[in-house]
């Protein structure tokens, strides 16, 4: 008995005469090849900033203090007003556990945030 699985094909068994170089069925394939390369390079990249991103999220929460959640979009806030990107905000804030200074902009952006969260003006 035959089902649609027995018919599936992995891209890379198709033979050269059933799917020459240059048709739209591999250029599709490679299409998505690329895509999925990108989003691995994208994980492997957050798996790499993730600890330091939830170290600054905990110093934000004992900062407000604020819940988990609140702290992450202060971050988010943050890094956009400083025009800075997340993972580097996080490592500035993390340094600063270490005698670091933290940078103007990013300092100046997480004042003003922690000032509006103890004012009320986050929940």
């Amino acid at each position: 008995m035959s089902t649609a699985f027995d018919h599936a094909r992995d891209p890379h068994d198709a033979a050269p005469a059933q799917q020459p170089h240059g048709t739209p069925g591999e250029a599709a394939w490679c299409a998505e090849l690329d895509q999925l390369r990108a989003e691995v390079g994208q994980l492997r990249q957050a798996m790499k900033t993730r600890p330091v991103i939830d170290q600054a999220r905990g110093m934000v929460m004992v900062l407000g203090p604020c819940s988990s959640q609140t702290a992450w979009e202060v971050l988010v806030e943050v890094s956009q007003h400083s025009n800075t990107k997340l993972r580097d905000v996080a490592e500035a804030l993390v340094a600063t556990a270490t005698g670091e200074s933290m940078p103007c902009p990013v300092g100046d952006a997480l004042t003003g945030a922690l000032r509006r969260l103890r004012t009320g003006g986050r929940q």
